[in-house]
């Protein structure tokens, strides 16, 4: 199983939890993040979200090996959906396991903190009154001549 991906399909929080946990973890946590009916007040009826589907399963598997390395947790799992989400669908999940629960509560907020900073997902809300926009995010990165 895949413990990184985009999905155009509805996420099922308790499978992305069940791919975590083992016998010697005494903790598991799971993060999900669902579209909201309220931004910046205004109402919210659905959000579209775009993304640069290799560079975005390629970053989102970097920040969870980065956030494994300096974590030591081993067990994390993440995935982020794109396409026309409607108010209270599941944007995102990670999940993380480890002996201890302070580990697995920092695993689970370190990688959903490094998601929000630097995955290349872009937001499009949309609104009751019939407008949309699209959200502050990262932007792509540039490469340079050399590269």
């Amino acid at each position: 199983m895949r413990d990184t991906w985009l999905t155009r399909q509805p996420i099922d929080p308790s499978a992305i939890l069940a791919q975590v946990g083992g016998p010697e973890d005494g903790a598991a946590v799971l993060f999900i993040g669902t579209v909201r009916a309220e931004n910046d007040g205004r109402p919210v009826n659905g959000m579209r979200y775009e993304a640069y589907q290799t560079m975005a399963e390629r970053e989102l598997a970097a920040i969870v090996s980065a956030v494994r390395e300096r974590t030591g947790v081993a067990r994390v799992v993440a995935v982020h959906r794109t396409g026309e989400l409607e108010v209270g669908e599941v944007s995102v999940a990670v999940a993380a396991s480890a002996p201890h629960r302070s580990a697995a509560f920092e695993a689970a907020r370190d990688v959903i903190e490094e998601i929000k900073r630097r995955l290349p997902v872009w937001k499009h809300e949309h609104y009751t009154t019939g407008e949309a926009r699209w959200l502050d995010g990262v932007e792509p990165p540039v490469k340079s001549e050399s590269t």
